[in-house]
């Protein structure tokens, strides 16, 4: 079961997602041009967006140095081969 916290962190999101996207880039004509503005906005709020709590890094910037953090092994960079 939820609470009052769980409703009010998807209604602040809901509200960004209101203003920054459907009132900022609309009236859409179409709703693909409106689900096509949401899977921009989403990307950008999942990983571009500057968040305070985070140090005013990218979401997946922060995640990205929290595994490094517990997890200290060398990674391949992307597009490396692994040797086993």
């Amino acid at each position: 079961m939820g609470d009052a916290y769980d409703n009010a962190l998807a209604e602040s999101v809901i509200g960004l997602y209101k203003t920054e996207c459907v009132r900022l880039d609309g009236p859409f004509k179409t709703v693909d041009e409106l689900e096509l503005a949401t899977l921009s906005w989403v990307h950008w709020y999942n990983t571009a967006r500057l968040h305070s709590a985070l140090g005013y890094v990218p979401p997946t910037e922060y995640e990205d140095d929290h595994y490094r953090q517990i997890n200290p092994r060398q990674q391949p960079l992307p597009g490396q081969l692994i040797v086993h």
